[in-house]
């Protein structure tokens, strides 16, 4: 990666709080970036540093979409609503309303402002059921996995979308298929979170018996956060086109060896995991096929699981200590 690409760029990072957004500004400050701008609404900027410059702004409205965009080259929309994508209804349609709404604001004020390049984020909770590591093509060979229907088929949409601004507009829009994602400033909520913060949250707890939903024989593409940045940054610097790439690790790994290596990390070693196979789980095998993102980007996975692991762990069980201290009851 070009550390000069950044340089004298004024560049959007939507979501610059939380968990993706949080971690794409650190690489971009590591990457010699001297002008980043974060729009600030309900949660606070925890990252200080004096290129950073911030921005009261509601996103679902159009002046201040317009507002953050001004002098802006380029744009890494990492806002959206925090939710489980198939297990829990827990206000599914407004998760998936405020995503729609916030992206549809955001490529009209691109598009309106002129703004050279823009990151948007898919999923790869939108492609098809397949029992292989699925290539970007397979998108539209089939239907979502029924449990991922709703949140599936939004992010098809928001495809779409960025697909048409980029056609009729010189707003150069890169699309983006992350595989599972953890690490760092992850959303621990025991109602929303994803499965590796919620099993490392059981795990620090020392909860026993384990009791795990599935099988544990379900296949997972797990990626650590910071290797998603990186690949953030590159997708906006050497493939700004309307062509999605899959950013995963490529390799799969079941549940159980997950638990196994997360009960590991948390130093839980007596714990009795059970699998409840009557509970659902969700798709059974979901690995991206990674091949395009090394030849377009250069881009392979860094961070390994067990590394990757243990840093997640050391760091949450750091957040639960001191907020203890604070009189707070989680992270």
């Amino acid at each position: 990666m070009s550390r000069a690409f950044y340089k004298d760029k004024m560049v959007l990072v939507t979501g610059g709080t939380g968990f993706v957004g949080m971690h794409i500004v650190q690489e971009l400050l590591k990457e010699g970036a001297d002008r980043i701008r974060i729009p600030i609404h309900n949660r606070p900027l925890i990252i200080q540093d004096e290129r950073i410059e911030t921005v009261q702004a509601d996103l679902t409205k159009e002046s201040d979409c317009l507002k953050v965009l001004e002098g802006v080259d380029c744009v890494f929309h990492a806002a959206g609503s925090v939710g489980s994508a198939g297990l829990t209804p827990l206000h599914a349609m407004s998760s998936m309303t405020i995503n729609i709404v916030i992206t549809v604001m955001m490529l009209q004020a691109a598009w309106n402002m002129g703004t050279e390049r823009f990151l948007l984020f898919s999923s790869s909770t939108a492609y098809p059921d397949a029992h292989y590591p699925i290539k970007e093509e397979d998108m539209w060979s089939g239907p979502t996995y029924p449990a991922y229907f709703g949140y599936g088929w939004m992010r098809r949409y928001l495809e779409r979308l960025g697909e048409f601004v980029a056609s009729k507009s010189s707003v150069k829009v890169a699309i983006i298929r992350p595989s599972a994602v953890y690490g760092r400033h992850d959303n621990f909520d025991p109602e929303t979170s994803h499965v590796v913060p919620a099993l490392i949250r059981r795990a620090v707890q020392r909860e026993n018996p384990f009791i795990v939903w599935g099988t544990g024989g379900e296949v997972r593409d797990f990626l650590h956060v910071s290797d998603l940045a990186r690949a953030c940054l590159l997708m906006i610097e050497k493939y700004p086109v309307c062509d999605p790439v899959n950013i995963g690790c490529g390799r799969g790994i079941t549940i159980k060896e997950l638990v196994q290596a997360i009960l590991k990390a948390a130093g839980h070693k007596h714990a009795e995991v059970v699998f409840d196979s009557s509970r659902p789980s969700a798709i059974p095998f979901r690995v991206l096929d990674t091949a395009k993102a090394k030849n377009v980007l250069g881009f392979e996975s860094a961070i390994s699981l067990e590394g990757g692991l243990l840093d997640t762990v050391v760091w949450y069980k750091r957040m639960v200590a001191k907020n203890k201290d604070c009189g707070k009851d989680s992270a």
